[in-house]
């Protein structure tokens, strides 16, 4: 048990006793609480490095209660950097020459000079800060001057990383996530994009100062960019009015938070009443469109989804038009 410090401004002191000296002190909390502890199954570490469980762990971050044993156990459970699966050569192995893979991007951290950055995870070889590497997307070479250490708003400039570490490269607006770049002195490779969660909430996106247009459609851009929201342009309207897709309502929250806050350009949503997104193959926009329960728009990367109410007009349609093939963006939305 714990002694709770005053505002968490300490650590938490930490009593040790036995089972039985623990009954006999707390009572029917102590009962309740191991009897609860019998319902959870023990920990299989195989099956946490094979991705397949999780461990729980409670504790309150306010309080400074359990922070330290979190922490300890990330270090202890946490496996070591290993080969990572390549689309090019099967794997990468850790001392194959340097590769990273760009798995977050971030804005706005310092508002003094609205600077993009890249947060990479070094999979192999040394990084050394200033080498220019191959941006395997575009085949670009890319400079790394600008390399930072960040953990919250502190920031250090980093000169050399290993496998396992992460990177911030500053100034990153070339790259996206899911990006891999690597050191042309060795061969070539490219890492699988990050999975991405089929949109279930979906909201049309309009300025309210039309004088802030512009930074609008840029802050909206920025935002895709991020990965905090998907951005889909609708056949029937426009450009100017994205329709904004997410996993779920938080990322609304978070979009109309920095749209009014960081990019000084407030916006209005109007959620629909759409709930799944299908991708459309082939593209027919005069069929798909023609339903009033149904609306077509354009992902980023050009590819068509048709956004529908519940499964039941999916399958509805699927069985009006057997031509048209409707491919569920994930396994679990099918």
């Amino acid at each position: 048990p714990y002694r709770k410090a005053p505002g968490g401004a300490d650590v938490a002191d930490e009593i040790h006793l036995t089972p039985a000296d623990a009954a006999r002190e707390l009572g029917e909390v102590y009962d309740a609480a191991y009897e609860g502890s019998q319902l959870l199954e023990p920990f299989d570490r195989e099956s946490f490095l094979q991705g397949q469980s999780t461990p729980l762990m409670f504790g309150a971050a306010l309080a400074n209660i359990g922070v330290r044993q979190l922490l300890d156990a990330v270090i202890a459970l946490a496996p070591p950097p290993r080969a990572r699966p390549s689309e090019t050569d099967g794997s990468r192995p850790v001392d194959a020459p340097f590769s990273g893979f760009v798995f977050k991007m971030q804005a706005g951290m310092d508002r003094q000079h609205r600077d993009h950055l890249a947060y990479v995870r070094v999979c192999s070889g040394r990084f050394e800060r200033g080498m220019v590497v191959t941006h395997e997307p575009s085949g670009r070479p890319f400079a790394t001057k600008y390399a930072l250490s960040v953990f919250g708003r502190e920031r250090e400039t980093m000169e050399e990383a290993f496998p396992g570490d992460v990177v911030g490269l500053v100034n990153a607006s070339n790259l996206l996530v899911g990006d891999t770049i690597f050191d042309p002195a060795g061969a070539h490779v490219r890492f699988p994009a990050m999975p991405a969660f089929a949109p279930e909430h979906f909201a049309v996106a309009s300025v309210r100062d039309p004088g802030r247009s512009k930074q609008f459609r840029k802050a909206i851009a920025q935002l895709e960019q991020e990965g905090v929201v998907q951005v889909l342009i609708s056949e029937n309207r426009g450009d100017a009015n994205p329709i904004l897709a997410a996993v779920g309502p938080l990322q609304f929250e978070v979009a109309e938070f920095r749209m009014d806050h960081e990019f000084a350009a407030p916006m209005r949503l109007t959620h629909l009443g759409f709930s799944l997104a299908r991708l459309v193959k082939p593209v027919d926009l005069a069929t798909v469109g023609a339903s009033s329960a149904i609306e077509i728009a354009r992902r980023g990367d050009g590819a068509w989804l048709a956004l529908f109410r519940d499964i039941w007009h999916v399958r509805s349609f699927e069985r009006a038009h057997k031509d048209i093939e409707l491919i569920p963006l994930d396994a679990s939305d099918d």
